[in-house]
């Protein structure tokens, strides 16, 4: 397994929920009740959820 570098994770365009989650230090549970009350944006891929890097910069800012 590698461990991404500070510079990789900041071209990211999106980030799962466990991944967003460790990122602004919260529980998963937020995170989707985030998506659920309509702050936080999300992408569907098939079955994978993603949170666009814009989004959660948003919601960082907002906190």
């Amino acid at each position: 397994m590698q461990i991404p570098t500070a510079a990789a994770q900041a071209e990211r365009l999106s980030y799962t929920v466990p991944e967003a989650a460790r990122a602004l230090g919260v529980s998963e549970r937020s995170i989707y009740n985030r998506i659920y009350d309509g702050t936080l944006t999300r992408v569907r891929v098939g079955r994978r959820v993603l949170i666009p890097a814009a989004a959660l910069r948003a919601l960082a800012g907002a906190a």
